[in-house]
């Protein structure tokens, strides 16, 4: 996102600390079928019982009708999240803590609450940043804490801006997966987390409303993949924090790197291009 400076001006959204919000699905063969279908890397296979990471992500999502939801695809401000009056939300990143394997069969409570909300001057303006701990949990007990950081920002400055190349000296340059993206995935993906947002899915709006260059794969559908990849490759995890760093439009290249220092990761998402889309670090069981 860039260096901010916090202004300290006292917010006007106090009240939404602390709210609070539960979620309850079930993880169904069908769904778990769907993700593996829809989601390079989601390894199912000999495995009829435990889910592939991340799918959580599609579990218990907010189902508003259309007239609760506002002009981007989302529901309305002030529903689920503070009436912040900017127009462009966007899941900057966010960290995960894994605690068990979510199954077939199981019966998931998501406990969602807002813990701060601050406002910020950046170099493009204004920003409002939201963060969220979604605590998840079966009978088993605790499988999952995240949290999940939000920001808000005006539809000013030009998205297209932030290409810039960066390929740090600490990983490798030859990606260990590289995915095409097409709008399939995408579509699938979005319907998959009942995701409303019309950058993933309206062209005319994600050029001419929010000033993309097309279509922009989703930030947890990356993280997805480098969550899963990492356990692929190296092993079980127990914590995995993300960073977006600028847009990944459809129809580019996706090449996913990392690099292992004993238990610890280093990752990246870049497009075929180089530019730099998602840093993550994560860490490994011992």
């Amino acid at each position: 996102m860039g260096d901010t400076k916090n202004t300290n001006k006292t917010h006007e959204y106090g009240n939404w600390i602390g709210h609070r919000q539960i979620g309850r699905d079930t993880i169904t063969e069908g769904l778990v079928a769907r993700f593996a279908a829809t989601v390079p890397l989601a390894d199912t296979s000999g495995n009829d019982v435990s889910a592939p990471s991340c799918l959580h992500w599609c579990l218990a999502p907010i189902a508003e009708p259309a007239g609760n939801l506002g002009p981007d695809g989302h529901p309305a401000l002030g529903l689920h999240l503070p009436p912040v009056p900017m127009s462009r939300r966007m899941w900057a990143g966010g960290e995960l803590r894994f605690h068990d394997t979510l199954a077939v069969g199981d019966n998931v409570q998501r406990i969602s609450t807002i813990r701060s909300i601050e406002q910020k001057n950046g170099r493009s303006g204004q920003l409002v940043f939201v963060k969220v701990t979604h605590e998840i949990s079966t009978s088993r007990g605790p499988a999952l804490t995240e949290t999940q950081d939000i920001v808000y920002r005006d539809l000013i400055g030009d998205p297209r801006k932030r290409t810039e190349t960066v390929q740090p000296d600490s990983l490798t340059d030859v990606p260990l997966v590289s995915i095409e993206t097409d709008p399939v995935l995408l579509f699938r993906y979005s319907a998959l987390t009942f995701n409303g947002h019309r950058i993933h899915y309206d062209h005319p709006y994600a050029t001419g409303t929010e000033g993309y260059d097309g279509l922009v794969v989703h930030g947890p559908l990356i993280a997805t993949l480098l969550v899963n990849l990492a356990q692929r490759d190296f092993g079980r995890l127990k914590s995995f924090h993300f960073r977006g760093q600028s847009p990944l439009i459809c129809g580019h290249r996706l090449e996913l790197f990392a690099n292992r220092t004993g238990t610890a990761l280093a990752m990246e998402a870049r497009a075929g291009n180089g530019r730099l889309v998602m840093t993550a670090t994560a860490g490994l069981e011992s």
